[in-house]
This record gives C-alpha cells, structure tokens and sequence, in this order.
C-alpha cells in the first residue's frame, strides 16, 4: 500500500497536470500540452515523495520558459 505523501503528491500534481493538459488542448499550446501529459503520469514511475515534488515543479515551470 502506498504512503499517504505519496497519494497526497501525486494527486495534486496529476489534478495540475490535467489543468495543463486541457488548456494546451484547448488553446493548441504543445509545451502544456505534453507537459500535462507528463504531470497526470509521472508519478508512476517515480516512487520518492521528494523527487516527485521536484520533478513536478521543473514540469510545472516548463511551459513559462519554452516556447515553440
């Protein structure tokens, strides 16, 4: 069973991440979109609570520093 910050993290992260994802769709922005893409499943693959905040926060940053 998962840890409770693990749970905690993911979820905001993966409820930005859908944010992100519906804007770029919506506004055809390609940086959010991916970048919301990457936020909702990221988790799955990292297991530490202080990397996925990490990891989140450099994804969440994204879209403000790359323009296509």
């Amino acid at each position: 069973m998962p840890e409770p910050s693990y749970l905690l993290i993911s979820l905001v992260f993966s409820s930005i991440g859908l944010g992100y994802f519906i804007y770029g769709r919506k506004q055809k922005h390609k940086v959010a979109f991916y970048s919301g893409i990457c936020l909702m499943f990221y988790c799955y693959v990292v297991t530490t609570p202080m990397a996925m905040i990490l990891i989140g926060i450099g994804l969440m940053s994204a879209p403000k520093f790359m323009r296509l």
